[in-house]
């Protein structure tokens, strides 16, 4: 598992390094919408051609004009090359370097300036049932990664009837006993191949937004389907990327906020 397109922004002055792979195996992981790959670890899509060096993509973003350069998945903390290009990003580009999406399972790490987490649980059992690992080590990395001064994002699916909301409500008291003002994101579930999660309504999704809203101000949420989804650059300009190097991208993206901040 490698880094295998680097992508760029234009607009917003920003490049995105792209991971293959996941130490998580969420059944209800929105990357599986490019291929319906079921639950099998690691692998929501199809595997890249060909990964990129750490010299190519160090070549190419010399190239680009950037403020930010963003790291990407799957979960970008499983490539080994990470912790180099975060120095590399830092001490020669001189840009801002954020984890668009991570789980969180090697923060804090060195030159890292912002991480976008994604949380898959509250209660223990849930958590390793749906990622086959404790939830310790992610919230114990969240707090250290914060007090390390790093700019963190925090986001949830909401899955009715499995992620509901006690889950996220403990979530949101987690949070606010670092920062009440930690940005928390309610993503709806999107429906997948081959799993029986449905999307929230648009009532239930108001309904856990305001309960959260109690204990953390900054919330916000999205509802999207699967074709909302595959078409995100048509919806924000800030997926509207083009690659620079790899493989072409299928459509615009799967993930959303991975680009906020």
């Amino acid at each position: 598992m490698a880094f295998y397109r680097v992508t760029f922004n234009e607009k917003h002055r920003f490049a995105t390094v792209y991971n293959y792979g996941c130490t998580f195996h969420c059944p209800f992981c929105s990357y599986k919408l490019r291929s319906g790959a079921g639950g099998r670890p690691g692998l929501a899509y199809p595997a890249p051609r060909h990964f990129l060096s750490d010299e190519e993509i160090r070549t190419v973003l010399r190239t680009l004009p950037i403020d930010q350069l963003f790291f990407m998945g799957g979960e970008p903390t499983v490539a080994p090359s990470l912790p180099a290009l975060l120095h590399f990003a830092r001490q020669e580009l001189g840009v801002r370097t954020k984890l668009g999406h991570t789980n969180g399972s090697l923060l804090p790490l060195p030159c890292l300036d912002a991480a976008n987490v994604g949380f898959k649980a509250w209660s223990e059992t849930l958590h390793r049932e749906l990622t086959g690992h404790s939830k310790s080590l992610i919230y114990d990395n969240f707090s250290r990664a914060f007090d390390a001064g790093i700019k963190l994002s925090a986001n949830m699916v909401f899955v009715p009837g499995l992620v509901d909301l006690e889950e996220l409500l403990g979530l949101a008291g987690f949070l606010a006993k670092l920062d009440r003002n930690i940005p928390f994101h309610i993503m709806g579930c999107i429906p997948v191949p081959g799993q029986p999660f449905r999307r929230p309504t648009e009532a239930e999704m108001t309904a856990v937004e305001n309960a959260v809203r109690t204990l953390l101000p900054q919330v916000r949420s999205s509802r999207l389907s699967p074709e909302d989804a595959l078409t995100l650059s048509g919806r924000d300009d800030r997926f509207q990327v083009r690659v620079i190097a790899g493989e072409p991208l299928p459509f615009s993206s799967v993930q959303e906020n991975s680009h906020s901040g």
